[in-house]
């Protein structure tokens, strides 16, 4: 059997404590065709998911994310499309050396889609894909307001893009 291509957008870190039209154009924009959503932690709210509208949502809570979002969405999840194992995960700590610590507690994965740090990322290191689609909302920490897409077909391509 062929494995379908599978167009996944990818967010975290948005930070917002009610739904926001802003950031539901720029989802409606840039996600339009994607199978899927990761949200990659520290939604703030679950009011926020109203943006996704009917998309199916893959999320993991994050450090700053309230009580209602940490006893719904787990730490981590580890899940597999076409074969390949992706982790989402938040992360936590000092965000110098995240994807360390990460690899160091997760093995035997093809992908890690994590955010916490604010900074995107787009790499392969030892046979990995790391993938942070940085923050969605925030300036502070990085020059520009982010999202990424992953297309997952005979192998897992990642791409950032500047909202």
């Amino acid at each position: 059997m062929e494995n379908k291509k599978v167009k996944i957008g990818v967010i975290s870190d948005t930070h917002l404590d009610d739904y926001d039209e802003g950031m539901r154009r720029s989802i409606e924009d840039h996600f339009r065709d994607v199978d899927m959503i990761l949200h990659a932690g520290d939604m703030v709210d679950l009011r926020v998911l109203k943006i996704f509208g009917e998309k199916e949502v893959k999320a993991v809570s994050g450090n700053m994310d309230n009580y209602s979002i940490k006893q719904k969405y787990p730490d981590y999840l580890l899940f597999e499309i076409n074969g390949f194992k992706i982790l989402l995960i938040h992360g936590w700590g000092s965000p110098s050396g995240l994807e360390e610590k990460i690899s160091a507690k997760f093995k035997n994965v093809d992908c890690v889609v994590y955010g916490h740090t604010h900074k995107p990322a787009n790499h392969i290191k030892d046979n990995v894909l790391f993938f942070n689609p940085g923050s969605a909302v925030d300036r502070f920490f990085n020059s520009s307001q982010t999202i990424g897409i992953l297309e997952i077909d005979k192998d897992i391509k990642g791409r950032i893009i500047k909202i």
